[in-house]
């Protein structure tokens, strides 16, 4: 019985973050149901392996019918939140903007998930994580020196600063709501979440600590105690030694007696530091560098891939990853002493569960035979 057990939410189902977002309330115990097309979108995989998916029923419903917009409306009545991911415009068109939703219920808390936000010159254009992060200075910020900038997945936009920010902001509005009784609109934008991601490096960059180049500061690999180095065996490992008292660790274990502690900050021998790290990596495996630093106040890690994360014993003992339904997954975050969090079940087909998930509801047998 997670801590949101007892708050009723509607997804109006999308792809990526507003299907993160789901997953993040969901496995936190919110009564979810996901509105979804009545046809299948196909992914080119089976419904199981849609991870961010479970732990809620998805309901087919045709939104374009009149009588698919009558039955969003009267989960609303029920409802604690509601959240979409159209473009702007969109679900007013449909007869379920915010109006249509909050005359229903005044307490309702309504989140929307939009790439640029509910207004200016780029509201209504179509983009993805990538974008976002392009016009927020993060994709400038990452990579190589002299290489073209990276793409980091597409977790700053669209799992960071989108679903991540959109569950935040729809907790925010329903704790407000339990106090003033009245619902509102909560405007997450992928744009936005991804700049304020950026918080701590525009300090940086304001203050004269942060050069507005890739590849030439204390976080982004140039710095020599910040950085992944390859290993003997062709894998990596990488060290995080920031602190003067963890960097003296670091060189301690690694018997590397040429480099002047002192000089750890000094930018101008970060090269030759970084040869000579990566000429002290390069002599063993990463098992040997894990058997010799994980653990230690080297702030050292070995670089795992998907495949091997979850056979990490760390990731092991604290239970990181879970199968559900054959599945390997990771499980659900963040932690709760009491009211623990856990996956509800494995993702489904839009539509298997119709029945029991309107009955769950409060729908009466005879709305839900009218329905089906």
């Amino acid at each position: 019985m997670g801590p949101l057990t007892g708050f009723r939410m509607i997804e109006i189902a999308g792809i990526g973050p507003g299907q993160f977002c789901g997953m993040l309330l969901a496995d936190m115990g919110a009564q979810l149901i996901r509105i979804d097309r009545t046809a299948a979108t196909d992914l080119g995989m089976p419904s199981k392996y849609n991870l961010m998916n479970r732990s809620r029923p998805a309901i087919g419903v045709d939104l374009k019918s009149q009588s698919g917009v009558d039955l969003v409306l009267r989960l609303c009545e029920n409802a604690d939140a509601l959240f979409e991911g159209f473009r702007p415009g969109v679900m007013e068109r449909l007869g379920l903007g915010p109006d249509d939703c909050m005359a229903r219920n005044e307490r309702l808390v309504y989140g929307r998930m939009t790439g640029w936000g509910q207004t200016g010159p780029l509201a209504g254009a179509v983009g993805h994580d990538g974008n976002y992060a392009a016009l927020t200075g993060v994709i400038s910020a990452i990579g190589e020196k002299d290489g073209p900038p990276s793409i980091p997945l597409n977790l700053t936009a669209d799992f960071g600063g989108g679903g991540a920010y959109l569950a935040i902001g729809i907790l925010a509005a329903l704790l407000e709501a339990s106090r003033s009784g009245k619902g509102q609109v909560v405007d997450a934008a992928m744009v936005d979440g991804a700049a304020s991601l950026m918080t701590m490096f525009y300090g940086l960059h304001a203050a004269g600590f942060w050069r507005d180049q890739r590849g030439s500061n204390i976080l982004d690999g140039a710095a020599p105690f910040y950085r992944t180095y390859r290993t003997s065996d062709d894998t990596y490992v990488i060290v995080c030694a920031i602190e003067r008292r963890f960097f003296k660790a670091l060189i301690d274990l690694l018997a590397i007696h040429d480099i002047d502690l002192a000089e750890q900050h000094d930018q101008s021998k970060w090269p030759a530091q970084i040869e000579r790290f990566e000429a002290v990596f390069a002599s063993k495996t990463r098992d040997e560098w894990c058997e010799l630093l994980e653990g230690t106040n080297a702030c050292f890690a070995p670089v795992l891939s998907l495949a091997e994360a979850p056979k990490h014993p760390h990731n092991e003992a604290r239970k990181t990853f879970v199968t559900v339904d054959g599945i390997l997954q990771p499980a659900a975050a963040p932690r709760f002493s009491r009211t623990k969090s856990e996956i509800q079940n494995a993702p489904g087909e839009a539509g298997e569960n119709d029945r029991k998930a309107l009955l769950d509801w409060g729908l009466s047998e005879l709305e839900v035979n009218d329905l089906l």
